[in-house]
């Protein structure tokens, strides 16, 4: 599947990142973040689910992951994910992280409604896109 994807980075310190979609036109932009959790703040544009995935650079098992999850996010139907927010956490960036997970990455959690986070099933790597849509829609909807 070819498909052509922009993306936006800003530079930061930070390894943190927000992966967001703009509605008009399907493709990912990365927001860098001033903390680990997601604002308080809410507004009508804001989504109400909320993904977090942690990583490393190099990590060939997070890098089709991400693919996966860009190239799910973009199909519609009954499972739609246009309204999920992924974040993207380094986790080189922060010891508790790289203690937690070393050895688990990619990592996929969702945020619940009180800002505490649930890992999700491991996701297989031979999974196709409209079934890695279909499983994070699920488990969202529990």
């Amino acid at each position: 599947m070819n498909m052509a994807i922009a993306f936006a980075a800003v530079a930061r310190p930070s390894s943190m990142v927000l992966l967001t979609r703009q509605r008009s036109i399907p493709r990912w932009v990365f927001t860098p973040l001033a903390s680990s959790s997601f604002s308080s703040s809410t507004s009508s544009s804001t989504p109400s689910r909320k993904l977090v995935l942690y990583s490393k650079p190099g990590c060939c098992l997070c890098d089709g992951l991400k693919e996966k999850l860009q190239a799910a996010f973009l199909l519609s139907g009954p499972d739609s994910l246009h309204d999920v927010d992924l974040q993207i956490m380094d986790i080189t960036s922060n010891p508790e992280w790289e203690m937690a997970y070393q050895y688990e990455i990619p990592v996929l959690a969702k945020v619940l409604s009180d800002g505490t986070e649930e890992i999700l099933p491991r996701l297989s790597p031979r999974l196709g896109v409209e079934l890695v849509q279909k499983k994070i829609a699920a488990a969202l909807k529990q």
